[in-house]
């Protein structure tokens, strides 16, 4: 990584710090962010490398930012033709929560909208597993990503099963149409914990990297995701990451990437980078504003676009 320094790094932050716009977690209410203003940038190669700038060890929940590893996760275990019958792959052009699905089918358009993460999740594991065991084969490939045992914020989990009527919504209409692996209430609340695990931004540049590698966890290359799950994910991330902007995303930035509304935000530049940035502040997608811009304009310094011709 020898084109990319810390001092780099700082001065994109310095760039994009500036920009106060957006709104913190506007579905949790009267929820006090302990970190509103928190802003960070950091970048993994595939050997491990870590090079990071801001508030770097600023835990942050994950939130949808666990969608594409849990789709990748189930269909690693499941294989792509069981996944598809429940999981298209196609751009929604809706926001993420969205009551709405696939005309025809009955499935989720996308493993990145809520739908076809509640049926991604529901994938995990074995037939007849209870929720408890599904969340820990999910909290136990996230410990391997990032080298530790990770937590969930429990604060969080209360606050959203207190509001969880899209998402239980959602699970019921899958339910009906026979595209949910098992029962809703079980597979909203395990859903819910998925998305309270808690990293920083390095770890979560960390676990991008692993998508970059086509699986292989950074530096040891341990063989995380089979190959053709992560191609998978990685696709899907590419026109559907952002959700109702992933034409600008992909327009402007041009990578992989997955958003999520605790104000992380990850992308991958293939066979080489996991990137990822924290800033609380959302814009109308529900996308991190100085997150998003610290990216872009990393993207732009590297060239990182997958498009760009050499």
């Amino acid at each position: 990584m020898t084109d990319i320094s810390a001092d780099l790094l700082a001065e994109i932050l310095d760039e994009v710090r500036g920009d106060a716009s957006g709104d913190v977690v506007p579905h949790l209410g009267d929820y006090e962010h302990p970190h509103p203003d928190a802003l960070a940038l950091a970048v993994c190669d595939l050997d491990g490398h870590v090079v990071s700038a801001g508030d770097d060890e600023t835990l942050f929940d994950l939130q949808s930012a666990s969608k594409p590893f849990v789709y990748a996760l189930a269909l690693d275990q499941k294989g792509v033709d069981v996944v598809a019958k429940r999981i298209g792959v196609e751009p929604s052009g809706d926001p993420f929560n969205e009551i709405s699905l696939e005309a025809g089918t009955g499935r989720a358009p996308n493993a990145l909208v809520n739908a076809g993460a509640l049926a991604a999740h529901a994938l995990v594991g074995e037939e007849g597993d209870d929720e408890d065991t599904r969340f820990e084969q999910i909290r136990v490939m996230f410990s391997r990503l990032v080298g530790r045992e990770v937590e969930v914020d429990q604060q969080i989990i209360d606050i959203e099963a207190r509001s969880a009527h899209r998402n239980q919504a959602l699970a019921h209409l899958l339910a009906e149409e026979g595209t949910l692996a098992d029962d809703p209430h079980q597979v909203v609340s395990g859903y819910g914990r998925q998305c309270a695990i808690r990293v920083d931004t390095r770890e979560l540049a960390h676990m991008a990297a692993m998508f970059a590698g086509g699986g292989r966890l950074p530096g040891d290359g341990e063989q995380v995701l089979g190959r053709r799950a992560v191609r998978y994910a990685n696709s899907v991330m590419f026109t559907c990451g952002m959700y109702d902007a992933a034409g600008d995303w992909v327009y402007q930035v041009g990578l992989p990437a997955k958003s999520g509304v605790s104000g992380c935000l990850f992308a991958v530049v293939p066979g080489r980078l996991g990137v990822a940035a924290y800033s609380p502040r959302l814009d109308e997608h529900g996308n991190s504003v100085r997150a998003a811009a610290a990216i872009e304009a990393l993207s732009d310094r590297l060239e990182l676009h997958v498009l760009d011709m050499a």
